[in-house]
C-alpha cells in the first residue's frame, strides 16, 4: 500500500528528520538509508517496522544534523604539525626565509574535521520515539487509502454477486437445451451398428455434467460472501485475499468452459462469467495495495 510520512524533531544533540515511503509489494521489503552516525540503530528500527507493517516496499531515510557548538569543528593538529614541520625542514634545507600560510594549510584535505559529538545515553530512545511518530503518520496515510480501496473492492464484489444471480436465472432456461443436445447425441450413438454400452454411459454423463454450473455458481457466491466478511472484519487480509481470489477465478473459468456452444443463452452466460472475471481481476489488482 502506498504511503508517505515525514517527521522532524529538534533533539539536544541535533536535528533529526525521518522520511518513510511505502509502495505496493507482496511481502515486507525494507530499505534503510541512514547516515553513518545512525547505522548502529538500524536493528531496533527494523524491528519497530516489522511489529507494525506486514506488507509493502518501505523506503526509510534519516537525516541527522548535529547541533553546532564551539567544538563542532576541530583542526587535525597532528596533521597540521606534520605539514608545518615538513615545510620548515624544506625551507631550512633550501635556505629560504619563508613561513607557511595557515589559510592554505587549513584547506588541505583532512585538515578540518567535524567533532564526533556525543549523541547522549538516551539518544536511542529519542530516535525510536521519532521513528514511531513517523510510523503513525505512515499508517494514517495508508488507512485513508485503504478505506477508499475497501469501497471500490466491495463495489466490484457486489457486481460479482449480481452476475452470479443472473447466471442462476438463466441456468433454468439452459437446462432444456442441454437435455435436447443429450437426446440428440444418444440418438446418434443408438443409430450406430454396434453400441458400446460403456461409451454410451460416458457420453451421457459427460453431456449431463458439462452444462451443470450449479456447483460453480454456489461456490462463487459463497466465496463472494467470504470476501466481504474478510474485508470488513479481518486485520491482515492481503495474503488471505489472494487465495480467495484464486478460488473465485477458478470457478469463473469452469463456468466459461461449461457454457460454450449452447447458443444465445450460452453467450449470455459467457458474457456474465467474463464480467465476473473482470471484477475479480480488478479486486486482485487493488488487493496488492492492501496489508
Amino acid at each position: 500500500m502506498t504511503g508517505y510520512a515525514l517527521v522532524r524533531r529538534a533533539l539536544p544533540a541535533g536535528d533529526l528528520t525521518i522520511t518513510l515511503k511505502s509502495v505496493n509489494h507482496r511481502g515486507l521489503d525494507l530499505h534503510f538509508h541512514l547516515p553513518t552516525q545512525l547505522d548502529a540503530f538500524e536493528a531496533p528500527l527494523r524491528a519497530a517496522v516489522k511489529q507494525r507493517l506486514h506488507r509493502g516496499h518501505i523506503d526509510i531515510r534519516a537525516h541527522w544534523a548535529p547541533a553546532v557548538t564551539a567544538h563542532a569543528v576541530r583542526i587535525n593538529e597532528d596533521l597540521l604539525g606534520a605539514y608545518v614541520g615538513a615545510f620548515q625542514r624544506a625551507a631550512a634545507k633550501l635556505g629560504l626565509d619563508s613561513k607557511p600560510d595557515l589559510n592554505t594549510l587549513l584547506r588541505l584535505p583532512g585538515m578540518m574535521e567535524e567533532a564526533n559529538g556525543e549523541l547522549g545515553a538516551d539518544f536511542g530512545d529519542r530516535l525510536l520515539e521519532v521513528f514511531q511518530a513517523a510510523l503513525d503518520e505512515l499508517e494514517a496515510f495508508r488507512a485513508r487509502e485503504g478505506g477508499e480501496l475497501l469501497t471500490q473492492i466491495l463495489r466490484h464484489n457486489v457486481a460479482i454477486r449480481g452476475a452470479v444471480h443472473q447466471m442462476e436465472s438463466l441456468r433454468g432456461e439452459v437446462q432444456p437445451m442441454l437435455e435436447n443436445r443429450l437426446r440428440q447425441r444418444l440418438t446418434e450413438l443408438l443409430d450406430t451398428a454396434a453400441i458400446d454400452t460403456t461409451r454410451l454411459i460416458q457420453e451421457a454423463s459427460l453431456l449431463a455434467e458439462r452444462g451443470n454450473i450449479a456447483e460453480e455458481l454456489a461456490r462463487l457466491r459463497i466465496h463472494s460472501h467470504q470476501l466481504e466478511d474478510l474485508m470488513q472484519n479481518a486485520n491482515e487480509i492481503g495474503k488471505r485475499l489472494d487465495f480467495l481470489l484464486q478460488e473465485m477465478n477458478r470457478e469463473a473459468n469452469t463456468i466459461l468452459s461449461k457454457t460454450s456452444g449452447i447458443g444465445d443463452l450460452g453467450l449470455k452466460l459467457t458474457d456474465l462469467a467474463l464480467s465476473a472475471k473482470s471484477d475479480i481481476e480488478k479486486i486482485r489488482e487493488q488487493s496488492l495495495n492492501l496489508e
